[in-house]
């Protein structure tokens, strides 16, 4: 018998955590960090659904915090098993989970010294650095397509998803001592769009007995790519037209790389404004440097733009671009005079230095703020979104005057069909499809979708829900 317990990422896009019993074992297939309302997202990051202690084995799907980003706390309330996952996974997670660490004790101090004023006692950040740093000892990195057993009777094996460097969707072959049946069940991870710059398309898989797929786009489709790049680049005209700024929120792992990219592609090509861009993340810089140590990830198109100025171009590089790392060098950019184009993390303005630069830019009408990804609930990139007329930076009111731009084609995720023709690869399609990383209205869509086109038994669990195969 074959339980799964859907312990995150139910019915919302964050905090992915599906835990897999079966011969006594309990495997858990990623630790996301739940991202939402403040006081919730503490919460249900601090307490786990389960014991931590009882896991056998962590599978990773990717390095992004919401699939990742709970593993110090996972590993310091007891989990010592191994983290299995790519190779170029666990370098990225060696970067973000040491910035998540950093993130959560500077929130913690910022907290803690109002607390010190009210004469409250102070708060704990969910993990340290050294927590994180603990962490990295206990990953162990496979290959694409190398089956490896992982608890007595199940095989895991990985398979390029192309939804970010390294990503991967799970494929867990089981033997059930209990019913003595062979059964596949496989977890999507997020699944990337065919078609995309810098990584391969996402692989398939033949078939299997149940499928927990991701739905953030499940009844949304995007528009092509290239029409994308033309908006972009329309967008950026306008805003140097008016003398104003280019913020654009990113994700500093994969956003920020594809940004970077078609940026580079349009100066080359003679179709960007004499304008500096600045991409002021240390995350994104590191990350970046990761990028280039795994080129086995990317696609025939990049590496072909690589190849083709005689000598090996660095496609996350080019003349107008200046990365900043130093504090020093990010708070320069307040005096910027001018038009200019800035690329920093958070992607959903929930922290980093893109809050600075909404503080000092988001006032003046000139400026066009750029979102080029997933926005969930109660953020403050979906609040920017909804064109709210008056947003808070570091708790204090500002009037939101800034233009805001959504381009939806540069996101990571396949659309409603990307992900039916995913299914639909299948030679055996799933009886039963569990629809998670998604909101109820296009999870719920999807599943009708899905039930129809294939006759397959698609739903939409509830958080904590377990169902058994």
């Amino acid at each position: 018998m074959i339980k799964i317990q859907f312990c995150g990422a139910a019915r919302t896009v964050t905090g992915s955590q599906h835990l897999i019993e079966v011969n006594g074992q309990r495997i858990l297939l990623d630790c996301g960090m739940y991202q939402g309302r403040r006081a919730e997202a503490n919460q249900r990051n601090r307490t786990f659904p389960f014991d931590p202690r009882s896991i056998n084995a962590l599978v990773l799907s990717h390095a992004h915090i919401d699939h990742s980003g709970n593993i110090p706390n996972l590993v310091k309330q007891g989990y010592d098993g191994e983290i299995l996952c790519t190779y170029a996974t666990r370098d990225l997670c060696s970067a973000m989970l040491m910035d998540s660490a950093h993130i959560q004790e500077s929130d913690a101090e910022y907290v803690n010294k109002h607390k010190l004023k009210k004469g409250e006692p102070p708060v704990e950040p969910l993990y340290t650095q050294p927590d994180a740093l603990y962490a990295l000892d206990f990953f162990s990195s496979i290959g694409y397509d190398r089956p490896r057993q992982i608890v007595p009777g199940v095989t895991v094996t990985l398979r390029d998803a192309g939804h970010m460097l390294g990503s991967a969707f799970i494929i867990l072959d089981i033997e059930d001592f209990e019913d003595k049946r062979h059964r596949r069940l496989v977890f999507s991870g997020d699944l990337g769009r065919a078609g995309m710059p810098i990584l391969r398309d996402p692989y398939t898989v033949d078939g299997c007995d149940a499928l927990i797929m991701e739905s953030t786009y499940g009844n949304r489709l995007h528009p092509p790519f290239e029409d994308e790049t033309r908006a972009l680049e329309r967008i950026i005209a306008d805003t140097f037209k008016r003398g104003g700024k280019v913020l654009i929120p990113a994700f500093a792992v994969g956003r920020t790389q594809q940004i970077v990219l078609t940026l580079h592609q349009l100066a080359r090509n003679g179709d960007l404004p004499d304008i500096p861009v600045y991409v002021d993340s240390p995350l994104a810089i590191d990350v970046t440097n990761i990028y280039r140590m795994h080129p086995e990830c990317f696609d025939d198109e990049i590496m072909a733009f690589i190849n083709s100025g005689g000598s090996r171009i660095d496609p996350f590089g080019f003349q107008r671009l200046h990365y900043t790392r130093m504090v020093e060098e990010s708070k320069q950019l307040n005096f910027l005079q001018g038009s200019a184009i800035i690329i920093a993390a958070s992607g959903m303005a929930e922290a980093g230095r893109i809050l600075h630069h909404l503080k000092n830019n988001i006032e003046d009408p000139r400026t066009t703020v750029l979102i080029v990804g997933w926005q969930a609930e109660h953020t403050l990139g979906r609040r920017l979104v909804d064109r709210a007329p008056e947003v808070r930076i570091f708790g204090e009111p500002y009037n939101n005057r800034a233009h805001c731009e959504v381009l939806n084609g540069f996101s990571g995720h396949a659309d409603r069909d990307g992900l039916i023709a995913w299914v639909d690869a299948m030679q055996r399609r799933p009886k039963n499809i569990y629809l998670v990383h998604g909101e109820v209205e296009p999870a719920t869509a999807l599943a009708e979708n899905l039930k129809t086109r294939f006759g397959v038994n698609a739903s939409v669990p509830e958080w904590k829900q377990t169902v058994t195969l």
